[in-house]
């Protein structure tokens, strides 16, 4: 080797560095070619490492009825649990998002009461995740204390106490969240088993499967605290184009008031019924000739059908009723409401007879 084809010791000290001292913005292909060390480096810049192992699927699409349930859960929840610890509670739907379950449990405190439910007919098992500061605040209040002395967890399991509580909670929890699903797809949530710590609740065939992490803020005088609501995205992705779409925020129990008022209102509207006995066909020139007088033979129908708004309604028999006209009632259009109850005081074809004044 030639001495020529040696680096010099600036070349050696400037390709340790890298290309931090390097300009490389007029660099072209020519260039690049009598300079293969910049373009080299050049290159390496753009280069991003790629593991397959901590690679995850991207969701890009909203799940706004997600939304919805959640804002409903809130509500429904801070009610129940307001009736157990009777003091005022506020329950706010913070926010949604996607991400590994190994990236979830990552951030979990110790002891954090992680239960694992099922929710027919979807496949797969969802967790309510309760941490330690949620817990110590509910049994708090229950047992009638104000959050000035903190409880420290310490890495230490719940007492068999705290447990019952625990459960008490979750099944307000479960019975809100069924609540809140019901109007959108109904579910049947069951509660499976609870653990400590999130190795022991791996709800996802792949620690890097996504979940729908929805977290939820809980205040109870001066205490808050955040708790979750996990979801495999596998087990939502089948009826996601239901859940895709915007959804209406309408409390069932309101939307049956609204019905039943508006049926009141209906029933008890005012409407004009209009019966044609018969109808005369006839020329304009014969309408203008005729007289006083001159009669218009005609055929009684046996029925007439009775109109709202032009529209038949039902169909009747007309005649007399406690001496004032009136029409009996034989069926209505389109709905059969069977035979007629007889009426000895109802004369087929039959005209009110005038009464003549009394003379004394």
């Amino acid at each position: 080797m030639s001495t020529n084809d040696m680096l010099s010791q600036d070349e050696i000290d400037m390709l340790l560095r890298g290309n931090d001292d390097i300009d490389t913005s007029g660099l072209t292909d020519d260039t690049a070619m009598e300079f293969p060390g910049e373009a080299y480096l050049d290159a390496h810049e753009r280069v991003r490492p790629y593991d397959p192992a901590t690679q995850h699927r991207v969701i890009h699409e909203r799940l706004h009825a997600l939304d919805i349930i959640n804002g409903r859960f809130a509500r429904y929840f801070r009610m129940s649990l307001f009736n157990l610890i009777r003091r005022n509670v506020d329950i706010t739907f913070k926010s949604i998002g996607y991400q590994s379950f190994s990236e979830f449990s990552l951030h979990l405190p110790m002891p954090t009461n992680i239960n694992l439910l099922s929710m027919k007919p979807l496949r797969g098992t969802a967790l309510v995740v309760f941490p330690p500061s949620v817990v110590f605040m509910v049994v708090d209040n229950l047992f009638g204390g104000d959050g000035r002395f903190v409880t420290k967890s310490e890495g230490r399991e719940f007492t068999h106490t705290e447990m019952r509580i625990i459960r008490r909670v979750l099944g307000l929890t479960v019975d809100a969240y069924r609540d809140a699903w019901k109007s959108v797809y109904p579910l049947e949530i069951e509660y499976l088993r609870s653990e400590m710590q999130a190795k022991f609740a791996n709800i996802t065939g792949s620690p890097n499967e996504v979940v729908v992490n929805a977290t939820f803020h809980l205040e109870v005088g001066n205490l808050s605290s955040d708790f979750n609501i996990v979801i495999p995205y596998l087990m939502i992705e089948p009826m996601r184009q239901l859940l895709n779409g915007p959804l209406t925020d309408i409390n069932p129990e309101e939307e049956r008031q609204w019905n039943r008022r508006m049926a009141d209102e209906i029933t008890q509207s005012q409407v004009d019924l209009i019966a044609d006995f018969v109808e005369i066909e006839s020329r304009l020139g014969q309408v203008m000739a005729l007289k006083k007088g001159d009669v218009l033979p005609i055929d009684l129908p046996d029925s007439v059908k009775v109109r709202v708004d032009g529209v038949p309604v039902m169909t009747c028999e007309f005649g007399s009723y406690n001496g004032a006209r009136a029409l009996l009632v034989k069926e209505l259009i389109d709905h059969s409401i069977g035979k007629p109850s007889s009426s000895s005081r109802f004369v087929k074809g039959h005209l009110p007879i005038a009464k003549e004044p009394d003379h004394e």
